[in-house]
């Protein structure tokens, strides 16, 4: 399988893999906790996803059960290192996606103006608690996480200051 081929969970299975999640929980714990604030991956993408990996031999699971559960620990081959070292190097234009239902909200708000300050209050209070998940990770450092850590404060801290001016707008309305 070739790296161009790789959809994008398989993407994140092979960089978890990498940096040491070995089981399906593993991937997803390390999923919530770093990744979902910009990439984030359900449990019904991430099992199907380890199958084909496997079915292409990206990676190799054995069973390791624990205390009567069954348990598959995965490690990366040395095909799934080729294609994630060819994914991160390649030269093509990164996917950038953005979904967020309270700016679809605000979007549609024509049809309902009066609900857009709450809409913007809504938002506001969800972009102060994602910021305070953010910060509680720790300190920026100069990894790979580490900065993308730090892009996700600023952004929040933006989005935050957007909100507030846009609500003082409306309210001068």
């Amino acid at each position: 399988m070739a790296a161009d081929s790789l959809t994008p969970t398989g993407r994140v299975v092979l960089g978890m893999l990498a940096l040491g999640s070995n089981t399906g929980y593993d991937i997803k714990q390390m999923v919530d906790k770093a990744t979902r604030h910009f990439w984030a991956v359900s449990y019904g993408q991430l099992y199907p996803e380890l199958r084909r990996l496997e079915q292409h031999g990206l990676i190799r699971g054995r069973p390791e059960p624990t205390g009567g559960r069954s348990r598959k620990v995965y490690e990366l081959t040395d095909a799934g290192t080729r294609a994630l070292r060819a994914w991160l190097g390649a030269n093509e234009e990164p996917l950038y996606e953005v979904r967020d239902e309270g700016l679809l909200k605000l979007f549609f708000s024509e049809a309902q103006p009066e609900v857009r300050i709450e809409i913007l209050r809504a938002i506001h209070e969800r972009m102060e608690r994602k910021l305070a998940q953010l910060e509680a990770l720790g300190t920026p450092t100069k990894s790979g996480p580490g900065m993308t850590l730090s892009l996700g404060i600023a952004i929040t801290k933006a989005y935050l200051k957007w909100c507030d001016e846009a609500a003082r707008h409306l309210v001068k309305e």
